[in-house]
């Protein structure tokens, strides 16, 4: 008789996805993961080639879900430095209102990058080439529309504003507060002025 699925791999892989995201893919054990989506093992195994595999479809989904929508928000304003103000507030509040501290799935995969794959690894340069081109497309248009300085740099500026952005995720894992993270959100906007 043939192995037929009980449950929705969507819903596992979010489920993975929010363990993943709390204790980090060495600190997750596919009994964690058994234990949150409520899946046998031999079911997970069917369906999944592993934990590397389930990990992999959670930090995509995460980063499709997180930061890719994000960013399409975001191009959708006028005002480009509006655009990347509003990108900085969003990411302290972020920071602030999750209760678990957990920071940014991606972000958090990028400290452990020597002890991911190829695959993954391509997932986070992804991710962080294309904040970098948000962010210099963002000056660009500032300094078409005369709303950023054309003193700005755009490439080493974007840069800047990515260092600052992975600042805010990891300090905000509870290192640093409200105010500290706020400051360090207000150094990003004067990048730009």
């Amino acid at each position: 008789m043939p192995w037929e699925k009980s449950f929705d791999e969507s819903d596992v892989v979010d489920q993975a996805m929010q363990v993943f995201w709390e204790k980090g893919y060495a600190g997750t054990s596919i009994s964690d993961i058994i234990e949150s989506t409520g899946v046998k093992r031999g079911s997970l195994y069917n369906a999944f080639e592993g934990k590397q595999d389930l990990f992999l479809r959670a930090l995509l989904k995460y980063d499709d879900e997180q930061r890719r929508q994000r960013l399409r928000q975001l191009e959708a304003i006028d005002d480009p430095r509006e655009a990347i103000t509003t990108f900085f507030d969003g990411i302290v509040k972020d920071s602030l209102k999750d209760p678990a501290r957990r920071g940014c799935l991606v972000i958090n995969t990028s400290l452990d990058y020597e002890h991911h794959d190829e695959e993954v690894r391509k997932i986070v340069d992804d991710a962080f080439r294309e904040l970098t081109d948000f962010f210099e497309r963002a000056i660009r248009r500032g300094h078409e529309q005369g709303t950023i300085p054309a003193t700005v740099e755009p490439r080493p500026t974007s840069r800047a504003l990515v260092a600052l952005l992975v600042g805010i995720r990891v300090l905000g894992r509870g290192a640093m507060g409200r105010t500290a993270l706020q400051q360090i959100a207000a150094q990003a906007k004067r990048l730009i002025s």
